[in-house]
């Protein structure tokens, strides 16, 4: 039986700053996170192989595993990431493959400031945190940086794996719909193109094996 991960208390996340919290998670079970986050999302690689390569902005881009498929494949990404040890390694990563050139690392608490450019794809891979978080606003911002033409896409958890952080069985997971509808965007200008709920086998961060359901927002500008 897989071991569940244990989930921060409300007097760890009283004692910390986000940021702090991120920072320390990630140098406490930095090879083991590395190793996991190394690995593109699945959603996103069925998206991205059917794009041209352009420019992509990869929020809460962790242990880089996104960042670094994009830019493998010539996307020029901009990775960015509330803990200042992830851009560190992803920068670091990068620069190891031969790819400095098509990443740029910056650190950013979302809720505080947001990447500067325009973009062809945005990317929002599992972007939740146990800290109150505008999500709406956010995924607003980031969709107002696509260029025409370009997407946003968000894969947010609808499920709980047996070793996420977040282990209360009465955890409520927004539709996509409902998470479109929080973008509060305008209604000309935009298409959903996908909204929907698959299933897939996942692998955590020790080798275990869960199947579990993902809710997939991809998003379209379709004018300036």
């Amino acid at each position: 039986m897989a071991q569940r991960s244990q989930g921060p208390t409300a007097a760890d996340l009283a004692a910390q700053e986000p940021g702090e919290f991120w920072d320390s998670l990630y140098r406490r079970r930095g090879d083991d996170l590395a190793a996991w986050g190394a690995r593109v999302n699945p959603v996103l690689a069925e998206v991205a192989e059917a794009l041209p390569a352009g420019t992509a902005l990869d929020l809460a881009c962790g242990a880089g595993g996104d960042t670094l498929w994009l830019a493998r494949r010539g996307w020029r990404v901009t990775a960015a990431d509330i803990a200042s040890t992830a851009v560190r390694r992803v920068a670091e990563r990068a620069v190891a493959e031969g790819l400095g050139d098509l990443v740029t690392t910056a650190r950013h608490d979302l809720a505080r400031t947001f990447p500067a450019g325009s973009f062809d794809l945005v990317s929002a891979q599992y972007f939740h945190t146990p800290y109150d978080l505008p999500r709406g606003p956010i995924l607003r911002t980031a969709a107002q940086a696509l260029r025409p033409g370009g997407r946003l896409l968000v894969v947010d958890h609808a499920s709980l794996a047996p070793w996420s952080w977040n282990q209360d069985p009465d955890t409520r997971f927004p539709s996509p719909q409902e998470v479109y509808d929080g973008m509060g965007l305008p209604s000309a200008g935009w298409t959903v193109e996908r909204a929907d709920a698959p299933r897939r086998t996942a692998t955590g961060p020790g080798g275990q094996t869960a199947t579990v359901t993902d809710h997939v927002l991809l998003v379209r500008r379709t004018a300036g």
